[in-house]
C-alpha cells in the first residue's frame, strides 16, 4: 500500500480529549489555540465520515471526588510548577465525568455510529475497550488528533505503537500548551512511530484509498 493511502475500512479517526473542559476554557490563550485546531480536527472528520471511517472520542471521565485519580510522586505539576513532596497533593479533576467539561465540542459531535472511550489514564487504551472495539472491526491504523500532543497524545500512541497498529498523526489537529514539546513530538518522535500529516493532507489519503 503507498505511504500516502489510507484504506478508509481499516482505519480508524481517534479524537483525545476535545472536550468543553479543556477545548473551551474561559481563557483568551487557550482559545486562541485551539481555533485553528478546531479547524484542522472538523475538516478531518467530515472527510472520514465521507468514507464511513470508524470515529472514536476518548475521553476524561474522572470521578469528582478524586477516587480514580492518580496521586503518584513527581517534581512538578502538569505546568511544570515544582510540587513540595513533604506536602500533601491537592489533586482536582480537570473534567469529571458526566458534567459538560466532559462532553465532547459541538464542532465535533458525535454521532450515534461513533464510539466514546471513557478514560481515567493519559493513555486511551489503559483499561478501556477501545483495542477491542478497533481490532472486532479488523482496524490496523489509528488516525489521532487532540491534546495534549505531549501527554495524552503521546501516551496513546506509545500503546498503539506496542500493539503493532499503524499511526498517522494530524498534526494541525493536534495541541499542547508546551508549544516546543508538540513541535518536537511532531518533528523528531512521531516520524519515528508513523506518518506525521496535516488534516489537508489525511483527508487526501482517505479519498486515494476508497475502494481499495
Amino acid at each position: 500500500m503507498p505511504i500516502d493511502t489510507l484504506i478508509p475500512a481499516r482505519s480508524a479517526l481517534l479524537f483525545f480529549d476535545m472536550l468543553n473542559g479543556h477545548v473551551k476554557k474561559d481563557n483568551p490563550a487557550t482559545q486562541a489555540r485551539y481555533k485553528p485546531v478546531i479547524a484542522a480536527a472538523s475538516a478531518v472528520l467530515h472527510g472520514a465520515r465521507a468514507h464511513q471511517v470508524m470515529v472514536a472520542f476518548a475521553a476524561a471521565n474522572h470521578r469528582a471526588d478524586n477516587l480514580t485519580s492518580a496521586y503518584t510522586i513527581r517534581d512538578t505539576d502538569g505546568r511544570l510548577n515544582p510540587i513540595a513532596i513533604d506536602e500533601p497533593q491537592d489533586i482536582k479533576p480537570i473534567v469529571s465525568g458526566g458534567t459538560w467539561e466532559a462532553a465532547v465540542i459541538d464542532e465535533l459531535a458525535p454521532a450515534a455510529e461513533d464510539y466514546l472511550v471513557p478514560k481515567y489514564r493519559w493513555s486511551a487504551f489503559f483499561q478501556t475497550y477501545l483495542d477491542l472495539a478497533l481490532r472486532a472491526r479488523k482496524i490496523d491504523t489509528i488516525i489521532i488528533a487532540g491534546g495534549s500532543t505531549d501527554v495524552g497524545v503521546a501516551s496513546t500512541a506509545y500503546t498503539a505503537r506496542d500493539l503493532d497498529y499503524n499511526l498517522v498523526f494530524v498534526s494541525d489537529a493536534c495541541s499542547s500548551p508546551e508549544h516546543d514539546n508538540h513541535d518536537q513530538f511532531m518533528r523528531r518522535i512521531f516520524p519515528r512511530m508513523g506518518r506525521v500529516r496535516t488534516a489537508a493532507q489525511v483527508i487526501e489519503m482517505l479519498r486515494a484509498g476508497a475502494g481499495k
